[in-house]
């Protein structure tokens, strides 16, 4: 189908009415939605936490957070495929019933790697049910409203980067780790009742075939960019050949995908999509916004419970602010987008952003709250206006009978830039944290020297330890030196912090210019959409 075809299609879709409970399946839309989001950002409060218990690396905790995403993002071309041929309905249940079985057994792993194999599990289910909502939605709204509920959907999700820290830091304080798994498996009961109860099946009565090869050699490129990205930031050097071999890797399998979807008939991924502004621009400024707030919020936990000595619960309740501004923007951003259009709600979103990562260079250890708290809600006061708009922009050019496509490109960009945040952005602390810390962990036994140097909370645990067994055997000098490292970490911690977060800015600095150079500004009404 050409661009043209395509737009004419998506305009007589367009014309038909709404579902008559079109707004209960909104409402059970966003408890599904809950269900995925709420299961990812459970998991980044109790990083340190897992790190004690679990005797987990840097690495490995960076892999516990992407292995979900990467897996997310191979698979979610797979997922819109098989909901637009077998049943967007059918395609929920299976995703929640698969999302809360992985949840359930990773609550019980007995080692890291054990952990990241449930979370890869989990990240099948989480595939198959974040884009099968946005097409839902998509399908039983009109283009009159599909903005507003776009915009209510993108709140929810606003929402559940706060509840599920939150939920998480609760349950930490009062049962074990595992407990964070749990959380969402009640609220995917939930969301099952919800969709056998309003949930209307859609398929595309013209369905495309499965690329199987294309959703295997994406995984491949994804891993691949990703472990190269973790284990050169690990301080194994970035010319070693394990970081080079993965990387190179990645990017060559990546480019061979794209090669391959131009010329498929039947490809995973439409590549087509992306020579229309509207869809590309969109795309980049969606992945660039995700991209700061999971890679932001993987060091804001360590800023939060390492620097400042929050525990669990109050780094939850430290992430509110960037949950409701968030919340509070995207519904109204919509209508803003409706006024002056796409192009300047996320540009003025993304000026937002960048203001408050470089707003992180005022904040220490010693910072006042009321500081902290200002710095989040403008963060989340930016990325809640680029959410909506750009993920309207993306869905209306894609025809109803292929939203589970074009949702699935949606949520891929997210959780690309979401796992690149994470992996770039993890590996430039770690880096930086390593070479600020420098000789200070001398103080510690030699074989934790080293993997004390790889973030703050081995550094802590490390003095912890070293202090206690020094102690016991009545050696003073060596507790007292293990506990007067806390100090030069927590400095060390926020030189990185202020290092990365520059980093994070600039991230957000360029998706500003490619919004306003390449998204396109409101439309007048005597015009017709771009194409």
């Amino acid at each position: 189908m050409t661009a043209t075809e395509r737009d004419h299609a998506a305009v007589g879709a367009d014309e038909r009415p709404g579902h008559a409970r079109r707004w209960w399946v909104l409402a059970t839309m966003t408890v599904c939605l809950l269900v995925v989001i709420m299961g990812n950002t459970t998991l980044n409060v109790a990083i340190p936490t897992l790190q004690r218990e679990l005797g987990a690396t840097q690495g490995e905790l960076q892999w516990a957070v992407d292995a979900y995403i990467v897996v997310f993002a191979g698979l979610l071309f797979s997922w819109g495929v098989i909901g637009d041929r077998i049943g967007r309905r059918k395609v929920l249940l299976i995703g929640l019933s698969v999302f809360a079985a992985g949840s359930v057994l990773a609550a019980f792993s007995g080692s890291p790697l054990e952990l990241i194999a449930w979370r890869a599990v989990m990240g099948v289910g989480g595939a198959a049910v974040q884009p099968t909502t946005l097409a839902v939605i998509t399908n039983v709204f009109p283009a009159a409203e599909r903005g507003r509920a776009i915009g209510i959907w993108a709140a929810t999700a606003g929402l559940a980067v706060a509840g599920g820290p939150l939920a998480s830091g609760l349950v930490l304080t009062h049962s074990w780790w595992g407990g964070i798994f749990l959380i969402g498996v009640p609220v995917a009961v939930v969301g099952v009742v919800g969709t056998l109860a309003f949930v209307p099946e859609s398929r595309d009565p013209d369905p495309g075939r499965l690329d199987v090869p294309g959703v295997l050699l994406s995984i491949a490129a994804l891993a691949g960019l990703v472990y190269g990205i973790i284990h050169g930031g690990s301080g194994v050097g970035w010319a070693t050949p394990g970081v080079l071999v993965p990387l190179l890797g990645g990017a060559v399998l990546m480019a061979l995908f794209v090669w391959l979807q131009r010329r498929s008939a039947h490809p995973a991924l439409d590549v087509s999509l992306f020579r229309l502004p509207a869809f590309s621009a969109a795309a980049a400024a969606l992945g660039l916004n995700f991209f700061a707030l999971m890679g932001a919020t993987f060091y804001l936990v360590y800023y939060l419970q390492g620097a400042r000595g929050y525990d669990p619960l109050q780094s939850g309740a430290a992430l509110i602010p960037v949950a409701l501004g968030m919340a509070l923007m995207a519904p109204r951003s919509s209508r803003l987008a409706e006024r002056y259009g796409a192009k300047a709600v996320c540009a003025g979103g993304f000026v937002l952003i960048t203001l408050s990562f470089l707003g992180f260079q005022l904040l220490d250890q010693d910072a006042p709250l009321w500081l902290l708290l200002t710095t989040l809600s403008v963060q989340g006061v930016g990325m809640g206006a680029v959410m909506a708009p750009a993920t309207e922009s993306i869905m209306s050019v894609v025809p109803r009978e292929k939203a589970g496509a074009g949702a699935a490109v949606n949520n891929t960009v997210r959780q690309v830039g979401g796992a690149l945040g994470v992996a770039i952005l993890g590996s430039l602390l770690a880096t930086a944290y390593a070479s600020a810390v420098g000789r200070a962990v001398d103080v510690l036994p030699a074989p934790l020297r080293a993997e004390a140097s790889t973030s703050i909370a081995a550094t802590l645990e490390s003095a912890r330890v070293t202090a206690a067994q020094a102690r016991a055997a009545g050696d003073e000098e060596t507790a007292a030196a293990a506990e007067a490292l806390v100090e030069p970490a927590r400095e060390a911690f926020v030189s990185a912090m202020h290092v990365t977060a520059v980093g994070t800015a600039a991230a957000s600095a360029v998706a500003a210019v490619v919004v306003l150079v390449w998204l396109p500004g409101r439309r007048r009404p005597d015009r017709p959409a771009p194409s």
